[in-house]
């Protein structure tokens, strides 16, 4: 019986028992094009996603993710470009001949079959050998043995969800594919689950390409995250990298928030830019700056912001602003988030962590904002300020 972690079967193609060299494989998409009539989902999209990594597309609905995962899946056909798995164009291959799984919100088990003979049942599709002692050790690595003979009806939605993806690894994919699979799980649990999926991925070294619009379930599981947009990427690195260092307006507030203030570059130094942000001298270090001239965005995160109250002084090395009006208080638990309206400026969001305890500042109160300046980033200053709100009235694709 192969291990769910030999390098000799996790490359194997549906059926093959004696082929494959190791454990996931590259995906790679070359110049990947689709079009939907006059409307392009996916345009000219270039990727490499190496072996055995944790890979996440992000974005909002009708960004071209879910797309993109089904041309991979071979449910849709690319109008043009290539998808390479391990180095072999599969671009036109079926679906079925892919070295592929995927695992859906919908979790789609049969609900007449017990737990265990859900998973086996792809192995006993292409008549692999002991599929009851495949399907057992991948109930093993999810953590469900002990519920093997039970019925899907009687798991609760996070077990489903793990007889899903037992079900999927079992059949030693090069890559497995993770569309929105946390969906139907409530936040706890879902929080739990992204612990558990980035466990499972280590543990077995295949290829995840895990598609979401949750920024929260990038971050904690993917080794890297491509943040799509428009059927393009804008931005592709580490979750820190992108967070800390976001290059355009549309990464700067969906993966998390910032406030971006419109300015204008007045000196631009080796280390440092100043920039004049509505009669307020701001600097920016110019390693952190997308544009180093004429009009910018500045940008900081609302935990970068210290919020100064009457008497309080200012840390140093920091760009202070206001003053600015609290306009609202919102206590999180962890965190307090306020909303500061600052003239000439509009209103900048604020996260002070509940550290100490004990009040903060008041509705109604006037208050100056301080941010380091090894904290600032400056955008191009010619994008919209607004631009990553996501469209609840969009269409997935």
């Amino acid at each position: 019986m192969a291990a769910l972690g030999d390098p000799a079967a996790a490359t194997r193609a549906p059926g093959d028992e004696e082929g494959g060299a190791r454990s996931g494989a590259d995906l790679t998409l070359e110049h990947v094009t689709k079009e939907f009539g006059a409307f392009t989902a996916v345009d000219d999209l270039e990727l490499t996603i190496p072996s055995g990594s944790f890979f996440a597309l992000l974005g909002p609905s009708g960004c071209g993710k879910t797309t993109t995962l089904r041309m991979v899946a071979g449910l849709e056909h690319p109008t043009s470009g290539r998808v390479l798995i391990g180095g072999r164009d599969v671009t036109r291959t079926r679906a079925h001949e892919r070295p592929v799984n995927t695992v859906f919100q919908s979790y789609a088990l049969f609900p007449h079959l017990s737990v265990v003979e859900n998973v086996a049942f792809g192995l006993r599709r292409r008549r692999a050998p002991d599929p009851l002692g495949k399907a057992r050790d991948a109930l093993e690595l999810v953590e469900l043995p002990h519920l093997a003979d039970r019925r899907p009806a009687q798991l609760s939605g996070g077990q489903q969800q793990r007889v899903a993806l037992a079900r999927a690894i079992v059949n030693n994919p090069a890559v497995l594919l993770l569309d929105e699979p946390l969906g139907a799980l409530d936040l706890k649990l879902r929080r739990q689950m992204q612990v558990e999926l980035k466990r499972i991925q280590t543990e077995v070294g295949l290829t995840f390409v895990h598609v979401t619009h949750d920024q929260e379930e990038a971050m904690t599981m993917a080794d890297t995250v491509a943040v799509m947009n428009a059927g393009r990427i804008e931005q592709m690195g580490s979750p820190a990298e992108l967070y800390e260092l976001p290059r355009t307006a549309f990464v700067a507030n969906f993966l998390g928030q910032s406030n971006l203030l419109r300015g204008t570059v007045v000196e631009n130094g080796a280390a440092t830019l100043g920039v004049d942000v509505d009669g307020r001298r701001v600097r920016v270090p110019t390693a952190r700056s997308v544009s180093t001239t004429g009009t910018v965005l500045v940008g900081v995160r609302p935990e970068k912001l210290h919020l100064l109250r009457a008497g309080d002084q200012a840390p140093e090395s920091c760009n202070v602003l206001g003053p600015g009006r609290v306009t609202d208080v919102s206590f999180s638990g962890v965190s307090t988030q306020y909303q500061v309206h600052v003239p000439g400026l509009g209103t900048l969001g604020v996260f002070v962590q509940n550290i100490l305890g004990g009040a903060g500042a008041a509705l109604g109160e006037e208050v100056h904002l301080a941010c380091a300046i090894k904290h600032t980033f400056a955008l191009d200053g010619a994008e919209d300020a607004t631009s990553g709100a996501v469209r609840l009235d969009a269409r997935d694709v």
